[in-house]
């Protein structure tokens, strides 16, 4: 785990209760010092202030997101909605605006380190693979192809994406969203609006013109599946649109 803070206190705060829940912490207290330990380090999740010395918050995220897919909540002190909503757009996860709560702050690290390493249960998905065209999603190893390349998402957009396509043709509020997918029961809606729209930059042949997610004005959003889904790697032949793909 990575704590990156100029704040000497809040470094503390952070890492005293991280430990107390088992986790091994490593701090840093500049943009570029926190760059550099996230990828030498390669830690499970990074704890990231958005106000930092020398590289800002937003650019260490911005050039971590270039090669990681590292969970980061990110902390910042601003409470203006564009502040919260550039974090996101520029890859984190997560945001808690300062003065926090540690323990709300750990409860939510356990919650997404839990999101990302969750093996599915037979009742959540059968055989926890989904296709949809080009688009491949498996459940078990976490991961996700788009005409055979690997989709660099955020655990947000993972968890996102599988819901999506869990459920075809259903529209989700923005409320719905936050709460089926993420379980948060309070939030900036916001939030469910940028990770849609990283979302569609990576699975969409036109992000301007999305095809899979569909925005329903004044309601939220809808996945619509292709007509005719099939893994163009895979052994077996495809299976009908947006179900779980058959055992080779």
């Amino acid at each position: 785990m990575l704590v990156v803070d100029d704040d000497q206190t809040v470094r503390e705060v952070v890492r005293r209760y991280l430990e107390r829940d088992g986790h091994r912490v490593v701090e840093a207290d500049d943009g570029l010092t926190g760059l550099r330990a996230a990828t030498t380090l390669g830690p499970d999740l990074v704890v990231l202030d958005l106000m930092l010395p020398g590289l800002s918050g937003l650019e260490v995220c911005r050039r971590l997101r270039a090669t990681s897919t590292v969970p980061v909540i990110m902390l910042t002190a601003l409470g203006e909605e564009g502040d919260r909503v550039a974090g996101l757009e520029y890859g984190a996860d997560d945001y808690i605006v300062k003065p926090f709560s540690p323990r709300e702050l750990a409860l939510r690290v356990a919650r997404i380190l839990q999101r990302a390493r969750i093996v599915p249960t037979p009742a959540a998905a059968p055989t926890g693979r989904f296709v949809d065209g080009d688009l491949v999603l498996d459940e078990v190893g976490r991961s996700a192809r788009r005409a055979g390349a690997t989709l660099p998402l955020t655990t947000r957009e993972f968890d996102l994406l599988s819901f999506f396509l869990q459920h075809p043709g259903q529209v989700f509020t923005r409320v719905e969203l936050m709460e089926k997918v993420w379980q948060w029961t309070f939030g900036d809606q916001s939030t469910v609006t940028v990770h849609v729209r990283r979302l569609r930059e990576k699975i969409e042949p036109d992000p301007a013109q999305p095809v899979r997610i569909a925005t329903v004005w004044g309601v939220g959003y809808r996945f619509d599946p292709s007509p005719v889904s099939g893994d163009p790697g895979a052994d077996h032949p495809g299976s009908e649109a947006l179900q779980p793909a058959a055992e080779s």
